[in-house]
């Protein structure tokens, strides 16, 4: 099957967007500050965003509200062309790791990861379909670790599934990965060196340990 250009869709939807001169509401699923960053700089010229922090993978507690003081500290220090909102979802580790059973030994970029794509898209598609938003999707697609193609399969299941559209996204392109590393810089942010759950901070381990 042949890979979808997500970038070129969503060029072509903005160019609609703009013509119309409509600003929809995008509800945007946030893994975390530095992945954020330039997602934000990005679609917030074209869409009013509420950005939702709703992340139970990762562990322990204490790195999740790290990671939450820095998405709200972010949103307070950059500006943007529309408003932007924050809500945070509830910290529910248990439902993470009730979905990563059976799964535990899976190498990350696999399907514990993809069933954890899911489940927070899913999270955001309840909701933007409660809060009536235009469009929902997440800026997990930014990662090169993150397989975009799989994001954007299952974002388009949860459009058929909850009736809000899902914004086509590869934030990567365009140089988004790396604008986000010099975003990143010019607000101090922290950056973590693992996706967030105790499975991605075992194999982190693991590589620095093969590195020394």
């Amino acid at each position: 099957m042949n890979k979808v250009n997500y970038q070129k869709v969503l060029d072509e939807l903005i160019i609609n967007l703009e013509r119309g001169k409509v600003v929809p509401r995008l509800f945007l699923h946030s893994c975390c500050a530095p992945c954020s960053s330039y997602v934000l700089e990005y679609l917030s010229q074209f869409f009013e965003i509420t950005v939702f922090y709703y992340n139970p993978n990762i562990a322990p507690q204490e790195e999740y509200e790290k990671r939450t003081e820095e998405i709200q500290r972010l949103i307070s220090e950059m500006s943007f062309k529309h408003p932007v909102h924050f809500v945070e979802g509830n910290y529910e580790p248990e439902r993470f790791y009730e979905m990563a059973k059976g799964l535990e030994q899976v190498p990350e970029g696999g399907e514990r990861c993809f069933r954890c794509y899911r489940l927070r898209m899913e999270e955001a598609a309840k909701l933007a379909q409660e809060g009536k938003y235009d469009y929902f999707t997440t800026t997990l697609s930014i990662s090169p670790l993150k397989n975009a193609q799989k994001i954007n399969e299952i974002g388009m299941e949860l459009e058929n599934i909850y009736g809000v559209k899902h914004l086509p996204s590869d934030f990567k392109k365009k140089n988004g990965y790396k604008r986000s590393i010099e975003l990143s810089a010019e607000h101090d942010l922290y950056r973590q060196n693992y996706c967030g759950c105790v499975f991605s901070k075992r194999e982190a381990i693991e590589r620095n340990t093969e590195k020394s």
